[in-house]
């Protein structure tokens, strides 16, 4: 999860920070796709570059970002046997914010 104040805080990490914790997490996704848990993952484009559709009935109306509240930064998809496999897995992952965070987790609807 992000928002807009994560936002900047990340924008404004040095180029060093910002390697450092990208490597991190390039490690952690090798051993996801090693273990064969993997199916897909990407990172996000800040919020300030993203657009809401918003419905009400019939009408649509269009917002620019940036957006407050809890956002997605980037998305796993695992395939796993439990929902407590994918929290062991999460466990082991570093912290993808440069501040306290977390991270959700929830099944796909099938």
């Amino acid at each position: 999860k992000a928002n807009p104040s994560i936002e900047g805080t990340l924008e404004s990490m040095s180029e060093s920070v910002k390697k450092e914790s990208m490597a991190k997490m390039s490690a952690f996704n090798e051993e996801l796709k090693k273990a064969g848990v993997m199916r897909d993952c990407d990172g996000l484009r800040p919020s300030k570059e993203g657009k809401r559709v918003r419905f009400d009935g019939d009408a649509r109306s269009v917002v620019d970002g940036p957006f407050n509240g809890d956002l997605v930064a980037g998305y796993w998809i695992w395939e796993l046997p439990s929902i407590d496999d994918a929290v062991a897995w999460v466990k082991r992952c570093p912290n993808p914010m440069p501040v306290p965070s977390e991270i959700e987790i929830r099944p796909i609807a099938s």
